[in-house]
Order: structure tokens, then sequence, then C-alpha cells
């Protein structure tokens, strides 16, 4: 498996990188054990933290994607980041499924992955499972 993010997944920083010494939230093992592949407007060297390659990436994300299905070498890609980066692969037809775990909290700004999830139901079949903790996930397919 191996894994694409968008940048703001993987740091705080925003515009140029100005300090390339930041490496992450998670220490020095970062939990992925996989290559992963950062969709950003502002590449910098790729590295390594334990058995996990960062690699930063400009590109539309049929690109990006094109790089991750190439490293996993036939096994699963999976799609991670905010909701900006998300949609843009949602609205470029290139995520099969999608869970998506809905908590009954509000946490102030951001961005909405959509307006109601029957937004997506014109490309995707979905499952709704609630859970007695109140999260409600969604699981969406496409045939």
């Amino acid at each position: 498996m191996r894994r694409s993010w968008g940048r703001n997944k993987f740091s705080p920083h925003r515009g140029p990188w100005a300090d390339e010494e930041w490496q992450g939230w998670w220490g020095d093992e970062p939990p992925f054990h996989t290559p992963v592949f950062v969709m950003t407007h502002h590449p910098r060297p790729s590295f390594s933290l334990g058995d996990t390659t960062f690699h930063f990436v400009s590109g539309d994300p049929a690109s990006v994607l094109a790089q991750a299905l190439d490293a996993a070498d036939g096994k699963d890609v999976r799609l991670g980041g905010g909701a900006d980066t998300v949609r843009e692969f949602l609205d470029a037809g290139l995520v099969d499924t999608l869970h998506v775990a809905n908590a009954p909290i509000e946490i102030g700004g951001g961005s909405r992955l959509w307006t109601s999830p029957d937004d997506l139901l014109d490309r995707y079949h979905r499952d709704v499972v609630p859970s007695p903790s109140g999260v409600v996930h969604h699981l969406f397919w496409r045939d």
C-alpha cells in the first residue's frame, strides 16, 4: 500500500518551505511503513524516517496518483489529507472507495468535504453505519 496526501496533512507550514528540517508530526518512526507522496505546490527533497519515505511532488491529482500507483506495484493506494485534497481526487474521478467517519462535533473553521453526503450519490453507492458513540460511518463505492 502506498499513500498520497495533501501537504497540510504533513505540515502546518504554508507557502515555500522556509525550514526543511520539519519532518512531520510523528517523530522518528512514522506509523506508515510505506512510501508517502505529499502533493504540494512547493516540492522539497524526499527523505526517509524508519521505513517510511516521504516524496514531495507537484502536479494534478491524476499525475500524483500515477506516481503512487507506480510505487505501489499492484498494491492499493490510500488517499489521506484534508477535505480540499480529497475533494480534488473525488472531482477527478480517482477514488474507488471512500470511508468517512463523521463525529458530531464542531471544531471551528476549515474546509468541508461536502455540503451533504448525498452530494456523492450521483457517482457512488453508499452505506451509512451509525455507532453508539455518535460517530456515523459513510461508506462509498463505485461499481
